[in-house]
């Protein structure tokens, strides 16, 4: 499993637009200017996130983006399935991806647990979570020095 550029800008537009007032519609210029993205990429991105219903656009001037929802009422798992499509760690979870040796895989039950805690773990982080800095304490985390990419949680 892998987060594509389109999943990761998806999820910055989403936070950028959460940190905006939550009645203004924001430029999409400013946002690409705030996240260094190209506008052309943007707007395939938001395309996608406002047919989706995730955020609503405003056409003109004084126009632009903003989130449906509070930051509390979005996930990360919701904004990575639309991009990604399927998040699942081997492709014989992935829609029309199924095995016929799968009533037979020894390891199939270990990827169908690994697909939920993943899934389940990404719908239990909102975009309010990212923004105050915590992420839910009850899921199993590595320490520090393992953290991929020296990121930083809240771990106990």
């Amino acid at each position: 499993m892998m987060v594509s550029t389109k999943g990761r800008y998806a999820l910055m537009v989403c936070l950028d637009l959460a940190q905006q007032d939550p009645e203004a519609y924001i430029s999409l210029r400013e946002v690409a200017q705030r996240q260094n993205i190209s506008m052309k990429y943007l707007e395939s991105i938001v395309a996608m996130l406002n047919r989706a219903g995730l955020v609503r656009a405003l056409r003109g001037k004084g126009g632009g983006y903003r989130l449906t929802r509070p930051p509390e009422e979005c996930s990360v798992g919701e904004i990575l399935q639309l991009t990604e499509g399927s998040m699942a760690p081997v492709y014989c979870l992935e829609p029309g991806g199924a095995c016929e040796k799968a009533g037979q895989c020894i390891t199939y039950p270990m990827w169908r647990q690994l697909d939920g805690l993943i899934d389940g773990y990404l719908r239990r982080v909102s975009l309010a979570d990212l923004l105050q800095g915590r992420l839910p304490q009850d899921m199993p985390c590595p320490p520090p020095e393992e953290h991929p990419g020296g990121t930083i949680c809240n771990c106990k």
